[in-house]
């Protein structure tokens, strides 16, 4: 897998405010408008060091400011919900699971998004040996086929992700910011591996009612919004018979951005 020389952000968060699960589960975005941003480690510093001068908080979860994550995406064997993505589809739903590390706990997820453009998520928690592979478990697979279009019989193991989260909240409590770094793909079909090396993925949840401090923190470091799914790249990169035109267009975007070219081992 390709290798880069990771910035560590644990010094710049000392700077920021700790704030609890259970204080930050109390924060209710009514009206909520998600906008997903592309940078690089090197300029997230300068955002961090901006965010603890206005006041932002950074979640704390088992003692850890830095919370990684390991997400498993299932698809039919056709690649349906990511050609419904690729395809512009806007009704389209994403199933996965998904272990916090940290906690030890795993959720099967599943993500629907309507012809509105708003997303809902579901999930059941699920035992962590289940992440590779939860079919065997019947009371997830009963979930799974109340709350999709799916069932389990149509899916399998598609792609891993794993990467590391930092969250932040601004002091009015009105927006969340989670930013993910280090971020690695497996493709469970080719068996082909890449990372995205220095890129960082971030995404705003605001109060659509409310001023956003950080989008103006964001434009500063010249940090742009950029519709991003990792799922979506994760195929894009590892699988070379997936139709995913519209998606190497977004690679060459992190490319341009991390100014380094993307490779798979």
């Amino acid at each position: 897998m390709p290798e880069v020389a990771h910035i560590s952000f644990a010094g710049p968060l000392k700077a920021l405010a700790p704030i609890s699960l259970d204080e930050m589960d109390a924060v209710k975005l009514m009206n909520r408008i998600d906008t997903k941003y592309l940078t690089d480690e090197k300029t997230l510093l300068g955002v961090l060091a901006d965010a603890a001068a206005a006041g932002y908080r950074v979640l704390v979860a088992e003692g850890a400011r830095i919370s990684p994550y390991d997400s498993v995406y299932y698809d039919t064997e056709g690649l349906r919900m990511f050609s419904d993505h690729h395809n512009k589809r806007l009704r389209r739903q994403k199933v996965r699971t998904r272990a916090y590390v940290n906690s030890g706990s795993a959720f099967l997820e599943i993500k629907r998004k309507n012809n509105r453009g708003r997303t809902k998520k579901k999930r059941t928690e699920i035992p962590v040996a289940e992440l590779p592979d939860f079919r065997a478990d019947e009371a997830a697979c009963r979930y799974l086929a109340g709350h999709s279009d799916f069932d389990a019989s149509q899916l399998r193991p598609s792609v891993e992700t794993l990467f590391q989260r930092i969250t932040l909240v601004n002091p009015d409590l009105t927006e969340r910011l989670t930013i993910d770094t280090r971020l690695c793909f497996k493709n469970f079909r080719t068996g082909l591996e890449t990372s995205l090396l220095d890129a960082v993925i971030i995404e705003l949840k605001q109060d659509g009612h409310a001023a956003s401090q950080m989008k103006g923190i964001l434009l500063a470091h010249r940090v742009k919004p950029a519709r991003i799914s990792k799922y979506c790249i994760a195929v894009t990169l590892t699988d070379p018979g997936a139709k995913s035109n519209r998606f190497k267009v977004k690679v060459r975007q992190i490319e341009k951005t991390i100014n380094h070219k993307i490779t798979v081992a």
